[in-house]
């Protein structure tokens, strides 16, 4: 069995810049480490139990079957602060028939996002 120590998720942006501000500045993710320099260098951020690294670049546009998940304590709040720092909401925040609340965006490469409240008493809250 393989013994993982730590994970993230990598994407190679096609214009490094818009994403890392994209990352940074609009959903406003806090940086763990940056390596690399130039255009193309490498930031990684924190996503809550693992890691977005943004780094490289890439001529192709990404899979539409890739989408970031994250969980947030209010989503309510998240539409709020995500609409004034100017990020395009494809979905607001909905109730889904499964008991979350989930509103969706996308970074400028178009990979989907969808942030996601978990309530109170939904199940995966549950503790016996």
């Amino acid at each position: 069995m393989v013994h993982v120590l730590s994970s993230r998720t990598l994407l190679r942006p096609t214009d490094p810049e818009r994403s890392r501000t994209f990352y940074g500045e609009q959903l406003g993710l806090a940086v763990y480490r940056e390596f690399g320099t130039g255009p193309e260098r490498g930031t990684v951020y924190f996503l809550g139990g693992g890691f977005l690294e943004v780094a490289g670049r890439s001529e192709a546009q990404p899979s539409p079957a890739l989408k970031l998940w994250l969980q947030v304590a209010d989503v309510t709040a998240a539409h709020e602060e995500l609409t004034a720092a100017g990020v395009e909401v494809l979905r607001p925040p909905v109730q889904e028939p499964w008991g979350l609340i989930e509103m969706w965006i996308a970074d400028p490469d178009g990979t989907e996002i969808v942030i996601v409240e978990i309530p109170r008493e939904h199940p995966l809250r549950y503790r016996p």
